[in-house]
């Protein structure tokens, strides 16, 4: 049967929902950024160091990044709420923005122009960065549903992994979730947290 023009065969039916996945593995997270050039990389590593939405660094320019120092902080308007949400740069961030930054592909950019550019010149849509990221995480062999979401999900995902008590409230907070119970459903770390209380046997 043929498929309509401008239909995705593959897009979940009106009412379903598909959950995109954070990467579990840092080993995956590592082998990913070794296998992207700059731009690329630039990207993947400011998602998932940032929490931003894909839309959300794609507003990036030139003259947001061009002389950032670990410790600096990116102010972006958020898409959903238009209100600016605050990010401290850490060094790997920073890092993957000087690489880039400095890179021929940037050199000759105004300020004004965006940091993320297609190459044709034209900044990068987010329907790209999802293609990406899939493509990303199928080169390293990972299984599973991934899109541009998965970047600041993989952020949340191991700030909890790694944090404390206080760590879930404030991932609550960053993410704009009204519970916490969202926050965990989110990051698709709820269901095997609950497994987790059924492993101890009396």
């Amino acid at each position: 049967m043929a498929i309509p023009k401008g239909q995705n065969p593959h897009h979940p039916k009106r009412g379903a929902s598909t959950k995109v996945e954070p990467i579990r593995s840092k080993k995956a997270i590592d082998h990913i950024k070794k296998i992207l050039k700059p731009r690329d990389r630039c990207l993947f590593i400011l998602g998932i160091n940032t929490a931003y939405r894909a839309n959300e660094l794609l507003s990036l320019r030139m003259r947001h990044v061009r002389w950032v120092e670990v410790g600096d902080v990116l102010d972006i308007k958020q898409s959903k709420t238009d209100q600016y949400r605050m990010a401290s740069l850490n060094r790997s961030a920073v890092a993957a923005l000087h690489e880039y930054v400095e890179s021929a592909e940037c050199q000759r950019r105004d300020d004004d122009e965006y940091l993320f550019q297609s190459q044709r010149s034209h900044v990068l849509r987010v329907p790209s960065v999802v293609n990406m990221v899939k493509r990303w995480c199928q080169d390293v062999g990972l299984k599973g549903n991934y899109g541009s979401h998965t970047l600041r999900k993989t952020w949340g995902y191991w700030q909890y992994k790694s944090g404390n008590a206080e760590t879930l409230p404030r991932l609550m907070v960053a993410f704009g979730h009204a519970s916490q119970k969202q926050t965990l459903d989110y990051l698709c770390i709820q269901a095997e947290d609950v497994k987790a209380l059924f492993a101890m046997e009396l």
